[in-house]
């Protein structure tokens, strides 16, 4: 399987970490012991002071661009307000294409679209990018952004190839799996009501295996460019989505248990990590039901997950299913050692809610293995949903228990129209927050429930990725606020590239690690890319027509200062 070798290039083996302790943490302990406090507190004395972030100071804010660049960002983003041109872009293009050849076509791409949202098509090409927005303080989190032109009809039969078995197929058989968990036809293309997040359709394991082979490239073509860059990764690339949508099942009715036998005891209204039960209580309930025996059900609960307190939680539940199945003996290889010696981490992306929980826990067992030092690994996490705050916090919770070293990127969500769509259609409950207001609430509870905790655990790491001015505001705040100096490195910011270089370049030239999400491919592979970028500007309109109005003012200062020619030094 693809996704057991990609995990081997990722770094060298880590050592076994200690057992699982349900033990309240020590101050020591919270604060990564006394030594990294004394070396924290001799840095804050030798720091400089929190530096002041002006988003509204054009001339810093567009120091790394040419005035060209500057016009051609206004067109692109003024197209991309335009509906008539947004309901046709993809006839247009094909029209264009048809009309101009292919060879006038890919430079009248790279001229525009292309060139403003896309670094490059191969490894050479994106290097000079990447270390001229390193020189402006603005590093790389690099993607390849290509994707299979396919048809909606054969998305679908992919789709349903590769996550039903045979006998589901032919009808011989009926899935057990959660309606959430099941493949359906109507919502077999991926790429339906998605504008903002790439999508992968299995075709074999070959193709698996290419994507394996293109994520290398990737790791090398950023660790010769970039001595602290990402890759994005999505595991849906690397392996067959049935194993994603039944290991996703498994764990979503063990959760759902543990919520329920939660709700018997009177745990209701509590927060994930909040819900305690008694085990007493527990094995009397299991053995009621047959699930199991109850000298079977003794032997699940022992001084290991229970320490004295005669309960457990949610980490404690889960626990059972680690030690049985040994999940990350199938993942990992020896010998890991390519991007921990380029210097490059690995990102991976939020998928779907039926594949998501299969790979936050995929994602989650490497975390284990190879965040020791630092955070190699970051998993991400879509603050659209209502289960945000609980999945953050349990696995901050359990990585402070375990002593390895968390690392996270906060996104909003790309999958909304789709997951709304399909709940609706098959009738589970809605797994979205009701309002825009609501997902921003949800992201900012969770973005402050990560940086309380990284005020006293000097190893975890989270990554804002967010387009949103008043988010990064806030965070800002709250980091001053907690003393999170940006020289601790451990709070990093991200935009996509040809969107808001008004919040990453005055980020990163004062100091903060500020990073661009940044697609390259051929022009021909990338055009699905390009149509959804086209798409979300035109859905984010208010931040679009800002930075449309900083541009402008740009424009306008460079030509009544007479540098209109400026070049970036």
């Amino acid at each position: 399987m693809a996704l057991r070798y990609v995990w081997s290039v990722v770094c060298s083996g880590a050592p076994r970490l200690a057992p699982l302790s349900t033990a309240p943490a020590t101050f020591e302990q919270r604060a990564a012991g006394p030594v990294t406090m004394l070396r924290r507190g001799a840095a804050e004395l030798a720091r400089p002071r929190f530096p002041v972030v002006d988003f509204s100071n054009v001339q810093e804010a567009y120091r790394s661009r040419r005035s060209w660049e500057l016009v051609r960002s206004l067109l692109v983003l003024r197209l991309c307000a335009s509906p008539a041109l947004l309901a046709h872009h993809e006839q247009l293009l094909h029209l264009s294409r048809r009309f101009l050849g292919q060879r006038l076509f890919d430079k009248l791409m790279k001229m525009t679209f292309y060139g403003h949202f896309v670094a490059g098509e191969d490894q050479e090409s994106i290097r000079p990018l990447i270390r001229h927005n390193r020189a402006f303080g603005v590093g790389c989190i690099l993607d390849y952004g290509v994707e299979e032109d396919l048809s909606t009809e054969e998305a679908k039969h992919q789709e349903m190839e590769s996550c039903t078995s045979e006998a589901e197929r032919k009808g011989s058989g009926t899935s057990k799996r959660e309606k959430q968990n099941q493949a359906h036809q109507a919502f077999g293309d991926h790429r339906d009501g998605v504008i903002s997040a790439r999508t992968y359709s299995y075709a074999n394991e070959a193709k698996c295996d290419s994507h394996m082979e293109t994520f290398l490239h990737c790791i090398e073509a950023l660790g010769a460019a970039s001595d602290d860059g990402f890759v994005a990764i999505k595991l849906t690339a690397l392996g067959r989505p049935q194993f994603l949508l039944q290991f996703s099942d498994v764990l979503t009715k063990w959760r759902r248990f543990f919520y329920q036998m939660a709700a018997e005891q009177g745990n209701t209204g509590l927060a994930a990590m909040d819900k305690k039960l008694k085990v007493a209580a527990l094995q009397e309930s299991v053995a009621k039901m047959g699930i199991a025996s109850r000298k079977e059900i003794k032997n699940w609960f022992t001084a290991e997950t229970l320490g004295v307190s005669g309960t457990l939680d949610l980490l404690d539940w889960s626990s059972l299913i680690d030690r049985r199945t040994e999940l990350s003996k199938h993942l990992v290889v020896p010998n890991m050692q390519k991007a921990t010696e380029v210097g490059v981490r690995l990102m991976v992306d939020a998928e779907q809610t039926y594949f998501q929980p299969a790979i936050s826990r995929l994602t989650l067992e490497m975390q284990r293995k190879f965040n020791v030092q630092k955070p190699l690994i970051f998993n991400t996490y879509q603050c659209y949903l209502r289960d945000a705050y609980d999945n953050v916090t349990v696995d901050m919770e359990l990585a402070r228990r375990e002593g390895w070293c968390f690392g996270a990127k906060l996104v909003r969500g790309a999958y909304m129209a789709q997951e709304r769509a399909r709940a609706k259609e098959f009738g589970y409950e809605d797994p979205i927050n009701p309002t825009y207001e609501a997902t921003n609430v949800m992201y900012h509870r969770c973005l402050n429930y990560v940086l309380e905790e990284l005020k006293h655990n000097a190893k975890a790491e989270v990554m804002v990725a967010s387009h949103n001015e008043d988010t990064v505001q806030f965070t800002l705040r709250r980091m001053e606020e907690l003393g999170l100096h940006p020289a601790d490195r451990q709070v990093y910011f991200g935009q996509l590239l040809g969107m808001c270089d008004q919040i990453s370049f005055p980020l990163g030239q004062a100091g903060f690690p500020a990073y661009k999400y940044v697609p390259f491919g051929p022009v021909m592979e990338v055009l699905p890319y390009l149509s959804r970028r086209a798409l979300e500007n035109s859905s984010v309109m208010k931040g679009a027509q800002r930075e449309r109005q900083l541009l402008w003012k740009e424009l306008r200062r460079r030509l009544s200062k007479g540098s209109l020619f400026y070049r970036p030094a």
